[in-house]
C-alpha cells in the first residue's frame, strides 16, 4: 500500500488503532475491529496482508497478533498529505463541514503549501450539470443544521418543495446524508412518524428544502436508525460479479460507495458484491450499474435483472430511431 492514499485513508486509521493497541489480538478480534471502523470491503484489503505478513507490522504468537510498534507511535503529516489537504480546501463542498473560522485557520496553517491539484484540472464527463448550490449560505446553513440533528437524533421542523411542486411541512429525524457523484447533489434520508406510529423512510433532495428548524424532541436512544433503513430494503440484494482487471474492484467500490454492500473474493480474479437497496434507490442504481463497464456482470436478483433488461431495450429503441427517420 502507498505511503499515502486519499482513497484508503480509512484503512490507515483502522491500522493505526490496531498498531497502537497494547494487547495481542486474535484474527477474529482484528476482523471485528476492522468491520466496526472500516468499510465492508476493508477486510479484503487488510486481512490477507496481515496473514501472509506482507506488511510485517505484527508479531505472531501462536494464534494471536501483537503490534511491533509502541503505543506512543505518532505519524506527523507529510508534505504530500498537507498538499492534498490544501487542495481539498478549494472544493466548495468543504464549506458544508467547516465553518468560516475553521477554514481561515486551516488556510493560514497551509499558506505556504502548494495544492496537490486544482479543481479546474478535472472534467466529469458523466456528471449532470446543475449540481447543488454549495456556495449559497442558506444551503450551507440547512446542511449544517441537518448534520447537527443527525448526529444527535433530533427532530427537525422542515419545509420542502417536492419535485411535483407540492409544499411539504413535516417533522423529520435526519437519518443519513448521502452524496450522488453523478448528480452532484446531496440527499437526505429522513424518518417521519406514519399514521400507524411506525417510522417511515423518505428521501429528500437537499436543494429542495426551503427551511429547517431544530426542535427539542429527541428520538428514543433505543431506536436503531440503520435498522429502520435496512428494513426498507428488498429481501434480495443485487448480486454483481466484478472481474478485477484494469483496477475494476477499486473503481467499483468507489462507484457504489453510497450503498450498503458486502464484497467477497470468489476466485483468483473475480469478486462478488451484494448491494442492498429499496424502491427509491432502484432507478439510480440501474443507471450506475449500466454506466460502469464490461468488467461488471449482474447475476441477480430477478427483479433487478428484469428492470435492467427493460431499460436496455428502451435505450436500444431510442438509439435506432434516428436511422428509422432517415
Amino acid at each position: 500500500m502507498e505511503l499515502f492514499s486519499e482513497i484508503y485513508s480509512c484503512y490507515y486509521q483502522v491500522l493505526r488503532h490496531l498498531l497502537t493497541g497494547k494487547n495481542s489480538l486474535t484474527l477474529q478480534e482484528i476482523r471485528n475491529q476492522i468491520h466496526k471502523e472500516g468499510f465492508e470491503e476493508s477486510l479484503l484489503a487488510i486481512i490477507p496482508k496481515l496473514e501472509n505478513n506482507t506488511w510485517n507490522l505484527f508479531e505472531r504468537q501462536e494464534q494471536k497478533y501483537l503490534s511491533k510498534l509502541t503505543s506512543s507511535f505518532v505519524t506527523p503529516l507529510s508534505l504530500l498529505e498537507k498538499s492534498y489537504l490544501k487542495a481539498l480546501l478549494a472544493d466548495p463542498r468543504i464549506t458544508l463541514f467547516l465553518d468560516p473560522a475553521q477554514l481561515v485557520t486551516l488556510e493560514d496553517m497551509l499558506a505556504s503549501v502548494t495544492p496537490l491539484f486544482r479543481q479546474e484540472q478535472f472534467f466529469y464527463y458523466d456528471q449532470f450539470t446543475g449540481g447543488d448550490p454549495y456556495e449559497d449560505e442558506g444551503y450551507r446553513q440547512i446542511f449544517r443544521t441537518l448534520l447537527y440533528a443527525q448526529k444527535r437524533k433530533l427532530y427537525v421542523d422542515l419545509d420542502y418543495n417536492s419535485p411535483a411542486g407540492r409544499r411539504v411541512h413535516h417533522y423529520y429525524v435526519p437519518a443519513r446524508l448521502e452524496y450522488s457523484v453523478k448528480n452532484d447533489k446531496f440527499r437526505l434520508l429522513a424518518l417521519k412518524q406514519s399514521n400507524t406510529s411506525k417510522m417511515k423512510l423518505e428521501i429528500l433532495n437537499l436543494s429542495r428544502i426551503q427551511s429547517v428548524r431544530l426542535t427539542e424532541k429527541t428520538l428514543s436512544a433505543s431506536t436503531d436508525l440503520n435498522r429502520i433503513i435496512r428494513d426498507t430494503y428488498y429481501k434480495e440484494p443485487v448480486r454483481l460479479h466484478i472481474i478485477n482487471k484494469r483496477n475494476a474492484l477499486e473503481r467499483a467500490m468507489l462507484h457504489f460507495a453510497n450503498y450498503e454492500k458486502n464484497t467477497r473474493k470468489i476466485d483468483q480474479d473475480t469478486y462478488e458484491c451484494l448491494i442492498y437497496y429499496n424502491q427509491m434507490m432502484e432507478t439510480e442504481l440501474l443507471i450506475e450499474v449500466m454506466s460502469f463497464g464490461p468488467m461488471l456482470k449482474v447475476v441477480g436478483n430477478d427483479r433487478f435483472l428484469k428492470s435492467l433488461k427493460t431499460r436496455l431495450r428502451r435505450q436500444l429503441v431510442l438509439g435506432e430511431q434516428p436511422h428509422q427517420d432517415s
